[in-house]
């Protein structure tokens, strides 16, 4: 639901919001009106040190040192030492760590040639007596090369024997001579070594001082907002005085009063309304709150419109379970979020990943597919269980696609409800009049049609029904859409929008289609892995090894591929056909009280 807001309007002297803003800030309740980017050189310099610690911090956590490393003792002055050192260290541990890698490279291309002095080749080829050096394969080596020319193997690998020719040559493979021997690169790499050693220690004191770190680049983010703030203030009467705009939850009025009134500052007080274009603020519940993440990706909603995350918390999960549509994945999705809450910066998404998964393993179920098997044809399945599971057909279609055909269109028929309520909320009745008449046409119909399959309504009454929906129907869709307009031109639109709504509306409950269809492909991928890992199991023992890794290698990609289609999708079906059929907008700010 959307948090009821009071807006704050504040009157005072030219040089008193500064001190206003540090109480607001002290309380952090208040959402002040103010840009999201820097506006001055004060906010970009702010803005700017707040990216250079985020950067420092990333990069000191993304560092791996070798454990018991032991941090190297170093006495500074203050914070800005800390951060002094962190951008130094990190520079030369990323060069040293390259250095180390060439260095190894250039040793492991070097030790086929042993040791020799580079400065003596240099002085042969000078005295007009060169020293080539050759690499060709075993085949392409010819033993009659040491009778023509004064060659010299140097050793024999699986790339090819390494020899080479004092004097001129024009045998194949010639390579450039090694600018230094292998004895002289190990000298550097001992050295390089021992630095990168030096710089871990100093990594590991990095580390152990994050805290600071991070209450640095806090301290500036509470800087900068507070700044931002302050200069939202508007002039007035020839810049005497200042207008400040705050929004909190009306929850909190009595704690921001009591600190206005100590304050002593000139304030109003009133309910804000959605031409005040107040944050929005969403209080759900701990099930209901894991989905806001998904509201976010589209846009929070207007203040006069509906909160959409407790029906996207409810017809995401089951459209992603019945995409996925296996209890094997449902399983090793519970696995993953419980894993990814020891992960850093992964914690957040780790509940979302648990309920989906609880979510797949009940409905996939429901469809009978476990890693790909389908457990309604294994005999030692419990019957209770299996009277759960939907199998068979429907009018000669599959169970599981009329299922989803339905879900689609109790999915439309919700949002058509919740368009009409907020319509009446926002517009009164009289104004949503073509909204109730789409609602009492569709909605109705649905729930006549329902009502006609499972009870005995005699077909008179249900053609008098029809008809009366009808003509209810027509009046608000092609009389009453806009009260204050002419009729001819009320019909008009009418028509057009039985075009678009009749056209739309098929497409819409076509599109939920994707759900059977995704769950049939992923089920029926599972099984192809299962079939062939099945195939290399013979007579000899050999074969648990391929079956093995084929089902291991196999289902971690069909996971992998039905999780990717599994969140687009059924993203899709609630950003698309649900939003346009419920009429949200989506283009709320969010609530980003000034707090410290």
């Amino acid at each position: 639901m959307i948090t009821p807001m009071t807006k704050y309007s504040f009157i005072l002297l030219n040089g008193q919001q500064d001190a206003l803003l540090e109480k607001i800030q002290e309380l952090g309740l208040m959402d002040i009106t103010r840009s999201a980017k820097p506006l001055d050189e004060k906010s970009q310099k702010l803005a700017g040190e707040i990216e250079l610690l985020d950067g420092l911090l990333y990069s000191i956590r993304k560092v791996e040192i070798p454990e018991g490393t032991k941090p190297v003792a170093y006495k500074g002055e203050g914070s800005e030492d800390i951060v002094r050192l962190a951008g130094g260290t990190l520079m030369l541990f990323s060069e040293s760590k390259n250095k180390l890698k060439n260095l190894e490279k250039e040793v492991r291309d070097s030790k086929v040639w042993g040791s020799f002095d580079p400065g003596i080749v240099q002085k042969l080829a000078e005295a007009g007596l060169p020293l080539h050096f050759h690499i060709v394969s075993q085949k392409a080596f010819q033993e009659c090369w040491k009778q023509e020319y004064t060659l010299t193997i140097i050793s024999r690998r699986k790339a090819g024997i390494y020899f080479v020719v004092f004097g001129e040559d024009n045998l194949p493979g010639e390579v450039p001579a090694p600018k230094e021997d292998c004895e002289s690169r190990k000298v550097l790499l001992a050295q390089e070594r021992k630095t990168l050693k030096i710089l871990e220690g100093e990594m590991a004191y990095l580390k152990e001082h994050l805290p600071e770190l991070e209450e640095l680049r806090d301290r500036a983010y509470s800087q900068l907002d507070l700044y931002m703030a302050g200069v939202s203030a508007v002039p007035a009467a020839e810049n005497t005085i200042v207008t400040l705009v705050g929004y909190a939850p009306s929850d909190s009025d009595e704690t921001i009063c009591e600190a206005l009134e100590r304050t002593g500052v000139l304030y109003l007080k009133e309910s804000a309304v959605a031409g005040d274009n107040p944050p929005i603020q969403l209080r759900n519940n701990w099930f209901v709150r894991q989905f806001e993440l998904l509201t976010d990706m589209y846009g929070r909603p207007d203040y006069n419109e509906f909160d959409p995350t407790p029906y996207i918390s409810v017809f995401f999960l089951l459209f992603f379970a019945m995409c996925m549509g296996d209890a094997g994945y449902g399983l090793a999705l519970v696995i993953g979020g419980l894993m990814l809450r020891k992960v850093e910066g992964m914690k957040d998404l780790a509940p979302l990943v648990t309920i989906l998964g609880v979510g797949t393993f009940v409905v996939g179920i429901v469809m009978h597919t476990f890693f790909g098997v389908d457990i309604s044809a294994l005999p030692w399945i419990p019957t209770w269980l299996k009277s759960v599971m939907i199998t068979g057909t429907i009018a000669g279609f599959e169970a599981q696609m009329v299922l989803a055909l339905v879900i689609g269109v109790v999915h439309l028929c919700l949002a058509m409800v919740v368009k009409t309520i907020y319509a009446t909320k926002n517009k009164g009745f009289l104004g949503s009049l073509s909204t109730w008449g789409w609602t009492l046409l569709i909605v109705g119909g649905v729930v006549l049609a329902a009502l006609s399959m499972f009870l005995a309504i005699p077909a008179p009454i249900i053609k008098w029904i029809v008809i009366g929906l009808g003509i209810v129907s027509a009046l608000g869709i092609f009389l009453f859409n806009d009260i204050k307009r002419n009729p001819l031109k009320n019909i008009g639109s009418g028509l057009w929008e039985t075009y678009n709504t009749v056209t739309g509306l098929l497409g819409d409950v076509l599109s939920y289609l994707r759900l059977y269809a995704l769950g049939l492909a992923g089920g029926m991928l599972g099984k192809a892995f299962n079939d062939i890992a099945t195939m290399t199991l013979g007579e000899g023992g050999f074969g648990w090894f391929p079956f093995i890794l084929i089902l291991l290698v196999g289902h971690a990609l069909n996971l992998a591929m039905c999780c990717l289609g599994a969140f687009v999708h059924p993203l899709r079906l609630n950003f698309l056909e649900f939003f346009k059929n419920s009429g949200y907008d989506g283009k709320g700010r969010l609530y980003r009280p000034v707090k410290k």
